[in-house]
């Protein structure tokens, strides 16, 4: 059976289009068509207007709805993050730990192992956030924690993880090159971050081969005009790059100025964390963003949604583009070839939205999901 999606905006490519309908096949999009040209046997289903768009991706997510995965590593969190997550129209995640004990990153790595059995679709894996950073831009992170990486460490977690572990964010300025040399040779999104790095040093390691850099601006040296530092080096060297676009963790000029420099490898995460009241991060709501309890700005409570209406209504970016760096740029980080994009062939996984950035629903692999509001 055949479902044709239609009377709605398309959002794909960097475009919107309307008189479209697209037509979904078991979980794959077979065509978009126009409207008179939908078969006449399909299943219609009217969008009333809404816009659609790929699914969203977030590579950067701790926890949902009062279960921190990052600090108490349960499947039970795992579940309340998917499910969340696919009720704000968000088809792909990594979920990610923090710098912590070894003994936290054994057991998140175990809980992902056992929960991928039985996932809804949307989670892609794990993503390391440390312990292997440079303590002098830590931010939230533990120091005591914090440490330089070691090979037989690195590939006991590799081995332990079988493939479960998709994305480690680095200091790559005090890795030792054989570390990095085995996880780029086992696929592992290596991604520059909590880094002190020179400019020099920055060019010598971004693509070379670190693809990508760890939220933008946060807990990285800032540009100086003697001292031209980290920064300018990511923006001519154009690796991917995510960035927190909820007003406290960047203002609304640097997510321009970051957008003109960066273009297509500019994308979005929500670095988004849950309330907790024990282990090594304690998050407090306060306003709309998550601090420690010294104060310190640890997490966002963006939804990918909320990004992208952010993106558009507050530092400028077209809704078409804004879409992109929530679901093309991220799913070509992570080589999801047939994600982040509505064309023939690609995976059905959508989002229905509105005008006012409200989600109407999501469908992951052409099942079609309600969501509650």
């Amino acid at each position: 059976m055949i479902t044709a999606l239609h009377n709605l905006k398309l959002i794909t490519n960097g475009t919107i289009a309307a008189g479209k309908a697209v037509l979904i096949e078991d979980r794959s999009i077979k065509a978009i068509v126009d409207e008179n040209n939908i078969p006449a046997d399909a299943d219609k289903k009217d969008l009333n207007g809404a816009y659609l768009a790929p699914g969203f991706i977030d590579l950067q997510i701790y926890g949902s709805g009062g279960k921190l995965f990052a600090g108490k590593p349960e499947v039970a969190a795992l579940q309340r993050m998917e499910d969340d997550l696919l009720n704000q129209g968000t088809t792909g995640f990594f979920a990610t730990i923090g710098t912590n004990t070894n003994d936290i990153v054994e057991t998140g790595i175990d809980a992902a192992k056992a929960y991928r059995e039985t996932a809804r679709g949307n989670f892609w894996g794990l993503h390391l956030e440390g312990p292997y950073l440079n303590a002098a831009k830590k931010g939230a992170h533990p120091e005591k924690f914090i440490k330089k990486a070691t090979l037989a460490e690195v590939k006991s977690w590799i081995e332990r993880a079988e493939g479960v572990i998709s994305m480690i964010t680095i200091a790559p300025e005090l890795q030792d090159q054989e570390v990095i040399d085995y996880l780029h040779a086992q696929g592992i999104i290596l991604s520059s971050g909590h880094s002190n790095a020179t400019y020099k040093q920055g060019k010598g390691f971004l693509n070379k081969p670190i693809p990508a850099v760890t939220h933008l601006f946060n807990a990285m040296p800032q540009m100086h005009h003697r001292e031209p530092g980290y920064i300018p080096a990511i923006f001519e060297e154009r690796p991917y790059t995510s960035i927190v676009a909820d007003g406290n963790h960047v203002d609304w000029p640097m997510i321009r100025l970051a957008k003109r420099e960066l273009g297509d490898k500019l994308f979005l995460i929500t670095d988004a964390v849950t309330a907790a009241t024990e282990g090594a991060y304690q998050h407090r709501l306060e306003g709309d963003k998550y601090v420690m309890p010294d104060g310190t700005l640890s997490g966002s409570s963006l939804t990918m949604l909320k990004a992208v209406q952010n993106c558009v209504e507050k530092a400028g970016i077209g809704l078409a583009e804004a879409v992109n760096m929530a679901s093309l740029y991220p799913a070509q980080l992570a080589k999801k070839e047939t994600k982040g994009s509505i064309r023939a062939g690609f995976d059905a996984d959508l989002i229905i939205f509105n005008a006012q950035f409200e989600p109407i629903a999501t469908i992951l692999q052409g099942n079609y999901l309600t969501i509650t509001t």
